[in-house]
């Protein structure tokens, strides 16, 4: 079965190929990119959306995806542009994977700035940080009391007040010297950048290869089934 994801500043793509060996990783998708691969001679059967290009060139389109699927690929959508598009179209047969799809399929996100990004367009290295890692980091912040309901909802107002391109957590946090009391900022910043912070946009990336993965192997397994019936 040939596989295609695209991914970039979500999970390396060494990273990427260790959990779904097989595939071809391409960079961050673009309006075109799924039409261009149809048009081989030998499309892939599954196709991952992890990131995808916002700016700098036209989003990959719904319709796109849905002209994909309609010639029988299982499209799985994830992380960023991915997670985007799999709440607009799960429910004509695109697979939604991890925290951040279903976070827009329920209706708790709706802002496109949410998951939006600058990076290297050499490295695929992100150069800021994305609101809903930001958002989810808070929230398991919350949950384990290192910051108090008051003091999260500070800081998330502070870091959603910067335009994407600048955001990152140190920089929402120094917006909030002398406004929220510096043991609690410190203890924040601490715990942000310590490897018990969850980064949604990684897992669930890890999690869409996962599961692509995991209908690869049982695709396969029926197909040798029949033909030995």
């Amino acid at each position: 079965m040939r596989t295609v994801v695209f991914v970039g500043p979500s999970l390396p793509h060494e990273e990427a190929s260790a959990h779904l060996p097989d595939a071809e990783f391409l960079p961050p998708i673009e309006r075109g990119g799924i039409g261009a691969l149809m048009a081989q001679k030998q499309p892939p059967q599954q196709i991952g959306i992890i990131d995808g290009k916002f700016l700098q060139s036209f989003s990959i389109s719904p319709k796109e995806i849905l002209r994909a699927m309609d010639r029988g690929v299982r499209v799985y959508g994830s992380s960023s542009m991915g997670a985007l598009r799999a709440a607009e179209l799960d429910v004509y047969g695109m697979t939604g994977v991890g925290t951040v799809y279903a976070m827009y399929a329920s209706g708790t996100l709706e802002d496109d700035d949410e998951v939006a990004i600058t990076f290297d367009s050499e490295s695929l290295r992100p150069v800021c940080e994305p609101m809903v890692n930001i958002r989810v980091a808070t929230e398991a912040a919350l949950r384990r009391e290192v910051v108090s309901e008051e003091n999260a909802e500070l800081f998330l107002k502070a870091a959603k007040s910067l335009y994407f391109p600048q955001r990152t957590s140190t920089a929402a946090l120094r917006h909030l010297k002398g406004v929220m009391p510096e043991p609690d900022r410190q203890r924040l910043a601490d715990y942000l950048r310590s490897s018990e912070a969850p980064d949604a946009k990684r897992e669930d990336a890890i999690a869409l290869l996962a599961r692509m993965r995991q209908d690869a192997t049982t695709y396969e397994t029926l197909a040798a089934s029949k033909v030995a019936a």
